[in-house]
Protein backbone atom coordinates (compact mmCIF):
# COMPACT_ATOMS: atom_id res chain seq x y z
CA UNK A 1 0.00 0.00 0.00
CA UNK A 2 1.42 3.37 -1.05
CA UNK A 3 1.76 6.48 1.11
CA UNK A 4 -1.06 8.17 -0.84
CA UNK A 5 -3.35 5.18 -0.26
CA UNK A 6 -2.65 5.12 3.49
CA UNK A 7 -3.18 8.87 3.69
CA UNK A 8 -6.45 8.58 1.77
CA UNK A 9 -7.78 5.80 4.01
CA UNK A 10 -6.91 7.59 7.26
CA UNK A 11 -8.10 11.05 6.19
CA UNK A 12 -11.35 9.96 4.50
CA UNK A 13 -12.14 7.64 7.41
CA UNK A 14 -11.64 10.65 9.69
CA UNK A 15 -14.08 12.71 7.62
CA UNK A 16 -16.68 9.95 7.78
CA UNK A 17 -16.07 9.35 11.51
CA UNK A 18 -16.40 13.01 12.51
CA UNK A 19 -19.73 13.23 10.72
CA UNK A 20 -20.92 9.97 12.27
CA UNK A 21 -19.98 11.13 15.77
CA UNK A 22 -21.81 14.41 15.26
CA UNK A 23 -24.88 12.49 14.15
CA UNK A 24 -25.00 9.59 16.61
CA UNK A 25 -23.88 11.24 19.86
CA UNK A 26 -27.37 12.76 19.98
CA UNK A 27 -29.12 9.37 19.81
CA UNK A 28 -28.91 8.38 23.52
CA UNK A 29 -30.30 11.74 24.69
CA UNK A 30 -32.52 12.84 21.80
CA UNK A 31 -35.91 11.62 23.01
CA UNK A 32 -35.25 13.04 26.49
CA UNK A 33 -34.60 16.49 25.00
CA UNK A 34 -37.31 16.59 22.35
CA UNK A 35 -39.87 15.39 24.90
CA UNK A 36 -39.66 18.93 26.33
CA UNK A 37 -39.89 20.95 23.08
CA UNK A 38 -42.97 22.97 22.17
CA UNK A 39 -45.49 20.88 20.26
CA UNK A 40 -43.83 17.60 21.23
CA UNK A 41 -45.78 14.35 20.86
CA UNK A 42 -44.47 10.78 20.93
CA UNK A 43 -45.08 10.40 17.19
CA UNK A 44 -43.23 13.63 16.37
CA UNK A 45 -40.30 12.54 18.57
CA UNK A 46 -40.03 9.44 16.44
CA UNK A 47 -40.32 11.44 13.21
CA UNK A 48 -37.60 13.87 14.34
CA UNK A 49 -35.32 11.00 15.34
CA UNK A 50 -35.72 9.09 12.09
CA UNK A 51 -36.35 11.66 9.37
CA UNK A 52 -32.68 12.15 8.61
CA UNK A 53 -32.75 8.54 7.41
CA UNK A 54 -35.42 9.42 4.84
CA UNK A 55 -33.47 12.34 3.40
CA UNK A 56 -30.23 10.31 3.52
CA UNK A 57 -31.89 7.54 1.52
CA UNK A 58 -33.30 10.00 -1.03
CA UNK A 59 -30.09 11.99 -1.59
CA UNK A 60 -27.41 9.27 -1.24
CA UNK A 61 -27.39 8.03 -4.84
CA UNK A 62 -27.92 11.49 -6.48
CA UNK A 63 -24.95 12.86 -4.50
CA UNK A 64 -22.76 10.02 -5.73
CA UNK A 65 -23.88 10.43 -9.35
CA UNK A 66 -23.33 14.21 -9.30
CA UNK A 67 -19.86 13.70 -7.87
CA UNK A 68 -18.94 11.75 -11.04
CA UNK A 69 -19.53 14.94 -13.04
CA UNK A 70 -18.63 17.92 -10.84
CA UNK A 71 -16.09 16.43 -8.46
CA UNK A 72 -15.99 14.38 -5.25
CA UNK A 73 -14.64 17.09 -2.95
CA UNK A 74 -17.19 19.67 -4.08
CA UNK A 75 -20.11 17.34 -3.33
CA UNK A 76 -18.67 16.22 0.02
CA UNK A 77 -18.11 19.85 1.07
CA UNK A 78 -21.70 20.67 0.03
CA UNK A 79 -22.99 17.72 2.08
CA UNK A 80 -20.99 18.70 5.15
CA UNK A 81 -22.21 22.30 4.88
CA UNK A 82 -25.82 21.08 4.74
CA UNK A 83 -25.17 18.91 7.81
CA UNK A 84 -23.62 21.91 9.60
CA UNK A 85 -26.61 24.12 8.79
CA UNK A 86 -29.01 21.43 10.02
CA UNK A 87 -27.03 21.11 13.25
CA UNK A 88 -27.12 24.87 13.82
CA UNK A 89 -30.88 25.02 13.28
CA UNK A 90 -31.33 22.10 15.70
CA UNK A 91 -29.22 23.91 18.30
CA UNK A 92 -31.36 27.04 18.27
CA UNK A 93 -34.87 25.73 17.61
CA UNK A 94 -37.42 25.51 20.43
CA UNK A 95 -40.16 23.60 18.60
CA UNK A 96 -40.69 20.10 17.24
CA UNK A 97 -41.39 21.46 13.77
CA UNK A 98 -38.03 23.24 13.78
CA UNK A 99 -36.27 20.08 15.03
CA UNK A 100 -37.85 17.93 12.31
CA UNK A 101 -36.77 20.40 9.62
CA UNK A 102 -33.26 20.56 11.11
CA UNK A 103 -32.87 16.78 11.19
CA UNK A 104 -34.20 16.51 7.62
CA UNK A 105 -31.61 19.08 6.52
CA UNK A 106 -28.85 17.14 8.29
CA UNK A 107 -29.82 14.10 6.26
CA UNK A 108 -29.65 15.90 2.91
CA UNK A 109 -25.89 16.01 3.35
CA UNK A 110 -25.73 12.39 2.15
CA UNK A 111 -22.01 12.10 1.51
CA UNK A 112 -21.42 8.47 2.51
CA UNK A 113 -21.50 7.02 -1.01
CA UNK A 114 -19.41 9.90 -2.36
CA UNK A 115 -16.71 9.39 0.29
CA UNK A 116 -16.58 5.70 -0.59
CA UNK A 117 -16.34 6.54 -4.30
CA UNK A 118 -13.49 8.96 -3.58
CA UNK A 119 -11.68 6.30 -1.56
CA UNK A 120 -12.02 4.01 -4.59
CA UNK A 121 -10.48 6.76 -6.78
CA UNK A 122 -7.48 6.97 -4.46
CA UNK A 123 -6.78 3.24 -3.99
CA UNK A 124 -5.85 0.48 -6.38
CA UNK A 125 -8.26 -2.37 -6.94
CA UNK A 126 -5.82 -4.66 -5.15
CA UNK A 127 -5.95 -2.56 -1.96
CA UNK A 128 -9.62 -1.58 -2.11
CA UNK A 129 -10.95 -4.36 0.11
CA UNK A 130 -8.49 -3.38 2.86
CA UNK A 131 -9.42 0.28 2.39
CA UNK A 132 -13.14 -0.40 2.72
CA UNK A 133 -12.52 -2.64 5.74
CA UNK A 134 -10.51 0.15 7.39
CA UNK A 135 -13.32 2.62 6.83
CA UNK A 136 -15.86 0.12 8.15
CA UNK A 137 -13.86 -0.32 11.36
CA UNK A 138 -13.65 3.46 11.83
CA UNK A 139 -17.42 3.78 11.41
CA UNK A 140 -18.03 1.05 13.98
CA UNK A 141 -15.68 2.71 16.47
CA UNK A 142 -17.30 6.10 15.82
CA UNK A 143 -20.70 4.64 16.62
CA UNK A 144 -19.46 3.34 19.99
CA UNK A 145 -17.57 6.55 20.82
CA UNK A 146 -20.65 8.63 19.95
CA UNK A 147 -22.89 6.61 22.26
CA UNK A 148 -20.62 7.29 25.22
CA UNK A 149 -19.89 10.89 24.23
CA UNK A 150 -23.54 11.94 24.17
CA UNK A 151 -24.40 11.35 27.83
CA UNK A 152 -20.89 12.47 28.93
CA UNK A 153 -21.22 15.79 27.10
CA UNK A 154 -24.62 16.24 28.71
CA UNK A 155 -22.76 16.61 32.01
CA UNK A 156 -20.99 19.70 30.66
CA UNK A 157 -23.48 21.21 28.23
CA UNK A 158 -27.11 20.96 27.18
CA UNK A 159 -28.34 19.19 24.05
CA UNK A 160 -28.23 22.42 21.96
CA UNK A 161 -24.53 22.61 22.82
CA UNK A 162 -24.10 19.05 21.52
CA UNK A 163 -25.61 20.08 18.19
CA UNK A 164 -23.11 22.95 18.08
CA UNK A 165 -20.29 20.45 18.73
CA UNK A 166 -21.65 18.36 15.85
CA UNK A 167 -21.51 21.43 13.60
CA UNK A 168 -17.92 22.09 14.72
CA UNK A 169 -16.90 18.49 13.97
CA UNK A 170 -18.38 18.89 10.49
CA UNK A 171 -16.27 22.00 9.91
CA UNK A 172 -13.17 20.08 11.06
CA UNK A 173 -14.10 17.37 8.54
CA UNK A 174 -14.24 20.02 5.78
CA UNK A 175 -10.73 21.20 6.76
CA UNK A 176 -9.39 17.62 6.59
CA UNK A 177 -11.07 17.09 3.23
CA UNK A 178 -9.68 20.26 1.66
CA UNK A 179 -6.15 20.22 3.07
CA UNK A 180 -5.25 16.61 3.97
CA UNK A 181 -7.23 14.26 1.71
CA UNK A 182 -5.22 13.72 -1.52
CA UNK A 183 -6.67 14.89 -4.82
CA UNK A 184 -7.52 11.96 -7.13
CA UNK A 185 -5.57 11.86 -10.37
CA UNK A 186 -8.86 11.16 -12.13
CA UNK A 187 -12.48 10.52 -11.27
CA UNK A 188 -13.78 7.19 -12.48
CA UNK A 189 -16.88 5.10 -12.06
CA UNK A 190 -16.20 1.93 -10.02
CA UNK A 191 -18.52 -1.06 -10.35
CA UNK A 192 -17.47 -2.34 -6.92
CA UNK A 193 -18.39 0.87 -5.05
CA UNK A 194 -20.88 2.92 -7.10
CA UNK A 195 -24.46 2.14 -8.14
CA UNK A 196 -25.58 1.83 -11.75
CA UNK A 197 -29.27 2.83 -12.12
CA UNK A 198 -29.84 0.49 -15.08
CA UNK A 199 -29.05 -2.49 -12.83
CA UNK A 200 -31.45 -1.61 -9.99
CA UNK A 201 -34.26 -3.93 -11.09
CA UNK A 202 -31.95 -6.92 -11.51
CA UNK A 203 -30.45 -6.44 -8.06
CA UNK A 204 -33.87 -5.92 -6.44
CA UNK A 205 -34.97 -9.25 -7.91
CA UNK A 206 -31.93 -11.09 -6.53
CA UNK A 207 -33.40 -13.30 -3.80
CA UNK A 208 -30.37 -13.50 -1.53
CA UNK A 209 -29.63 -9.78 -1.70
CA UNK A 210 -33.31 -8.96 -1.14
CA UNK A 211 -33.22 -10.89 2.14
CA UNK A 212 -30.09 -9.03 3.23
CA UNK A 213 -31.76 -5.72 2.34
CA UNK A 214 -34.75 -6.72 4.44
CA UNK A 215 -32.30 -7.53 7.23
CA UNK A 216 -30.55 -4.15 7.25
CA UNK A 217 -33.94 -2.41 7.02
CA UNK A 218 -35.20 -4.28 10.09
CA UNK A 219 -31.94 -3.88 12.02
CA UNK A 220 -31.95 -0.10 11.73
CA UNK A 221 -35.70 0.15 12.25
CA UNK A 222 -35.14 -1.70 15.54
CA UNK A 223 -32.19 0.54 16.46
CA UNK A 224 -34.15 3.76 15.93
CA UNK A 225 -37.38 2.53 17.50
CA UNK A 226 -35.48 1.23 20.52
CA UNK A 227 -33.79 4.57 21.06
CA UNK A 228 -37.09 6.33 21.08
CA UNK A 229 -37.75 4.29 24.22
CA UNK A 230 -34.40 3.41 25.86
CA UNK A 231 -33.37 6.90 27.13
CA UNK A 232 -36.88 7.51 28.47
CA UNK A 233 -36.95 4.07 30.12
CA UNK A 234 -33.63 4.70 31.85
CA UNK A 235 -34.77 8.11 33.06
CA UNK A 236 -38.39 7.58 34.10
CA UNK A 237 -38.62 3.85 34.90
CA UNK A 238 -35.11 2.95 36.09
CA UNK A 239 -34.54 6.42 37.60
CA UNK A 240 -31.12 7.04 36.03
CA UNK A 241 -30.45 10.75 35.60
CA UNK A 242 -29.66 12.02 32.09
CA UNK A 243 -26.07 12.94 32.94
CA UNK A 244 -25.44 9.54 34.56
CA UNK A 245 -26.52 7.34 31.67
CA UNK A 246 -23.00 7.21 30.20
CA UNK A 247 -21.96 5.24 33.31
CA UNK A 248 -24.19 2.45 31.99
CA UNK A 249 -23.42 2.83 28.27
CA UNK A 250 -19.64 2.84 28.63
CA UNK A 251 -19.07 -0.55 30.31
CA UNK A 252 -21.87 -2.14 28.28
CA UNK A 253 -20.39 -1.00 24.95
CA UNK A 254 -16.86 -2.00 26.01
CA UNK A 255 -17.98 -5.48 27.02
CA UNK A 256 -20.12 -5.84 23.88
CA UNK A 257 -17.07 -4.98 21.75
CA UNK A 258 -14.97 -7.58 23.59
CA UNK A 259 -17.64 -10.22 22.97
CA UNK A 260 -18.25 -9.29 19.33
CA UNK A 261 -14.71 -9.64 17.97
CA UNK A 262 -14.09 -13.31 18.95
CA UNK A 263 -17.58 -14.31 17.80
CA UNK A 264 -16.96 -12.84 14.33
CA UNK A 265 -13.48 -14.40 14.09
CA UNK A 266 -14.73 -17.85 15.14
CA UNK A 267 -17.71 -17.64 12.76
CA UNK A 268 -15.43 -16.88 9.81
CA UNK A 269 -12.76 -19.45 10.66
CA UNK A 270 -15.21 -22.27 11.42
CA UNK A 271 -17.55 -21.33 8.53
CA UNK A 272 -20.43 -20.86 10.96
CA UNK A 273 -21.50 -17.49 9.62
CA UNK A 274 -25.13 -18.47 9.13
CA UNK A 275 -25.35 -20.01 12.61
CA UNK A 276 -23.89 -16.88 14.21
CA UNK A 277 -25.97 -14.62 11.97
CA UNK A 278 -29.28 -16.23 12.94
CA UNK A 279 -28.11 -16.53 16.53
CA UNK A 280 -27.37 -12.80 16.65
CA UNK A 281 -30.88 -12.04 15.40
CA UNK A 282 -32.33 -14.20 18.17
CA UNK A 283 -29.97 -12.52 20.66
CA UNK A 284 -31.32 -9.15 19.52
CA UNK A 285 -34.82 -10.49 20.11
CA UNK A 286 -33.79 -11.63 23.58
CA UNK A 287 -32.49 -8.12 24.30
CA UNK A 288 -35.81 -6.60 23.30
CA UNK A 289 -37.63 -9.19 25.44
CA UNK A 290 -35.52 -8.24 28.49
CA UNK A 291 -36.13 -4.54 27.88
CA UNK A 292 -39.85 -5.18 27.40
CA UNK A 293 -40.46 -7.34 30.45
CA UNK A 294 -37.70 -6.65 32.96
CA UNK A 295 -36.00 -3.29 32.38
CA UNK A 296 -37.18 -1.84 35.69
CA UNK A 297 -33.84 -1.92 37.51
CA UNK A 298 -30.35 -0.80 36.55
CA UNK A 299 -28.79 -4.24 36.31
CA UNK A 300 -31.64 -5.67 34.24
CA UNK A 301 -31.42 -2.72 31.88
CA UNK A 302 -27.66 -3.31 31.68
CA UNK A 303 -28.21 -6.94 30.68
CA UNK A 304 -30.74 -5.90 28.03
CA UNK A 305 -28.38 -3.27 26.61
CA UNK A 306 -25.41 -5.67 26.64
CA UNK A 307 -27.39 -8.23 24.63
CA UNK A 308 -28.63 -5.46 22.33
CA UNK A 309 -25.23 -3.93 21.49
CA UNK A 310 -23.51 -7.32 21.14
CA UNK A 311 -26.14 -8.55 18.69
CA UNK A 312 -26.25 -5.24 16.83
CA UNK A 313 -22.45 -5.15 16.43
CA UNK A 314 -22.32 -8.71 15.10
CA UNK A 315 -25.11 -8.11 12.59
CA UNK A 316 -23.71 -4.73 11.53
CA UNK A 317 -20.39 -6.44 10.79
CA UNK A 318 -21.84 -9.41 8.90
CA UNK A 319 -24.45 -7.72 6.71
CA UNK A 320 -22.31 -5.50 4.41
CA UNK A 321 -19.74 -8.29 4.13
CA UNK A 322 -22.43 -10.74 3.01
CA UNK A 323 -23.83 -8.25 0.49
CA UNK A 324 -20.36 -7.76 -0.96
CA UNK A 325 -19.79 -11.51 -1.25
CA UNK A 326 -23.21 -12.31 -2.67
CA UNK A 327 -23.42 -9.53 -5.26
CA UNK A 328 -22.16 -10.19 -8.81
CA UNK A 329 -18.76 -8.45 -9.16
CA UNK A 330 -19.98 -6.12 -11.94
CA UNK A 331 -22.99 -5.07 -9.83
CA UNK A 332 -21.43 -4.84 -6.38
CA UNK A 333 -21.67 -1.04 -6.21
CA UNK A 334 -25.34 -1.16 -7.19
CA UNK A 335 -26.04 -3.83 -4.56
CA UNK A 336 -24.32 -1.78 -1.85
CA UNK A 337 -26.21 1.36 -2.95
CA UNK A 338 -29.58 -0.36 -2.60
CA UNK A 339 -28.45 -1.88 0.70
CA UNK A 340 -27.52 1.59 1.99
CA UNK A 341 -30.90 3.00 0.93
CA UNK A 342 -32.70 0.16 2.72
CA UNK A 343 -30.68 0.96 5.86
CA UNK A 344 -31.68 4.62 5.84
CA UNK A 345 -35.31 3.84 5.08
CA UNK A 346 -35.30 1.51 8.09
CA UNK A 347 -34.06 4.37 10.28
CA UNK A 348 -36.99 6.54 9.20
CA UNK A 349 -39.66 3.84 9.52
CA UNK A 350 -38.29 2.72 12.89
CA UNK A 351 -38.39 6.24 14.28
CA UNK A 352 -41.88 6.89 12.91
CA UNK A 353 -43.41 3.63 14.16
CA UNK A 354 -41.47 3.71 17.44
CA UNK A 355 -42.83 7.16 18.29
CA UNK A 356 -46.35 6.30 17.14
CA UNK A 357 -46.44 3.07 19.19
CA UNK A 358 -45.03 4.88 22.24
CA UNK A 359 -47.88 7.39 22.09
CA UNK A 360 -50.54 4.76 21.42
CA UNK A 361 -49.58 1.86 23.68
CA UNK A 362 -46.93 3.16 26.07
CA UNK A 363 -43.17 3.17 26.31
CA UNK A 364 -42.33 -0.48 26.97
CA UNK A 365 -44.52 -1.79 24.15
CA UNK A 366 -42.08 -0.29 21.66
CA UNK A 367 -39.80 -3.16 22.68
CA UNK A 368 -42.57 -5.66 21.91
CA UNK A 369 -42.78 -4.24 18.38
CA UNK A 370 -39.01 -4.66 18.01
CA UNK A 371 -39.23 -8.24 19.32
CA UNK A 372 -41.84 -9.07 16.68
CA UNK A 373 -39.58 -7.60 13.99
CA UNK A 374 -36.70 -9.78 15.24
CA UNK A 375 -38.80 -12.94 15.04
CA UNK A 376 -39.93 -12.11 11.50
CA UNK A 377 -36.34 -11.46 10.47
CA UNK A 378 -35.15 -14.72 12.06
CA UNK A 379 -37.65 -16.65 9.93
CA UNK A 380 -36.41 -14.92 6.78
CA UNK A 381 -32.76 -15.53 7.69
CA UNK A 382 -33.30 -19.16 8.64
CA UNK A 383 -34.08 -20.05 5.03
CA UNK A 384 -31.27 -17.97 3.52
CA UNK A 385 -28.36 -19.54 1.69
CA UNK A 386 -25.37 -17.47 2.71
CA UNK A 387 -22.12 -17.48 0.73
CA UNK A 388 -19.39 -19.60 2.26
CA UNK A 389 -16.05 -18.18 3.24
CA UNK A 390 -12.67 -19.83 2.92
CA UNK A 391 -11.61 -21.80 5.97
Amino acid sequence: MTFIERRAIISLSSVMSLRMIGLFMILPVFSLYTNQLAGSTPTLIGVALGIYGLTQGVFQIPFGMLSDHIGRKKMIVLGLILFTLGSLIAAFTHSMVGMILARALQGTGAVGSTIIAMLADLTSEKQRTKAMAGMGISIGLSFSVAFVMGPVLLSFTQVPGMFLIGALLSLVAIFILLFIVPKPAQIAWHADTEPEPSQFIAILKHGGLARLNIGIFILHAILTASFVAIPLTLRYIVGLQNQQQWLLYFPVLLLAFCLTIPIIVIAEKKQRVKTCFVGAILLLGAAECVLWTAATTLWRSGIGLLLFFTAFSILEAFLPSLVSRMAPPSRKGTALGIYSSAQFLGIFVGGLLGGWLYGLFGLTNVYLFCLILCLCWAIVALFMKLPQTKA
